[in-house]
């Protein structure tokens, strides 16, 4: 990049990652956020879908709302119940016990993929320790509401050449309940089928693999 900057290493920049996110049958395993609590029913986001409102007792695309106490709703997920309040999010292969530590559970291909939020909308990433920046794609950024002209100009190359990007800072990208203030990011010009949780994020966590199991503990 013309800055200094290296957003190379993105998978063939994105092109591969196509490839990668809809070869795995399926993904990881499934991830729910709580929007909202509306009397008896939990307004849930699966998978970084549409809030949907789901009632104690019922079941939506294999999660369960056991109970809601209070600001705590008790979602069963993967076999096991997990507490939520409003802007968490928990699931069978993302978890943290609140101590500033994420754990994350590869998909069949070896890839973590997660769901969180940034500036509180929801983003589905996948790890890439070979991205220097967080990565979004052009609608991502648009519907996070990123002020783009107000973005540093720079340059990346992909699979199609050299294209420009708007490198910016986000104010708060969460995952699973763990939230990270003013991170730097790149937005690609072109719509894209997954982020990419690159390194100005991991670079803030203390990075742990042992075989499918990838955890992430807060440095600051």
């Amino acid at each position: 990049m013309a800055t200094g900057h290296r957003v190379s290493g993105w998978r063939a920049a994105f092109g591969l990652l196509a490839c990668l996110l809809f070869a795995a049958t399926p993904l990881a395993a499934q991830e729910v956020g709580l929007a909202g609590i509306m009397g008896s029913r939990a307004m849930l986001i699966i998978n970084g879908g549409q809030p949907e409102a789901v009632r104690v007792g019922e079941t939506l695309d294999g999660v369960k709302v056991v109970s809601i106490q209070g600001e705590q709703v008790i979602v069963e997920i993967g076999g096991r119940k997990r507490p939520l309040r409003i802007g968490q999010q928990a699931s069978g292969s993302a978890s943290t016990d609140g101590s500033g530590k994420i754990v994350l559970a590869a998909d069949a291909n070896g890839h973590f993929f997660t769901t969180g939020t940034v500036n509180g909308a929801t983003i589905r990433f996948m790890v890439d320790t070979g991205a220097s920046t967080i990565a979004l794609g052009i609608s991502d950024a648009r519907r996070i509401g990123l002020d783009l002209n107000s973005g540093e100009r720079a340059y990346t190359q992909t699979a199609n050449g050299t294209v420009e990007v708007r490198r910016v800072k986000l104010d708060t990208v969460t995952i699973a309940g763990v939230t990270l203030h003013y991170v730097e990011a790149s937005v690609l010009p072109t719509d894209q089928p997954i982020a990419l949780l690159g390194m100005s994020f991991l670079n803030r966590m203390e990075m742990h693999r042992d075989g499918s199991t990838m955890t992430l503990r807060q440095r600051y």
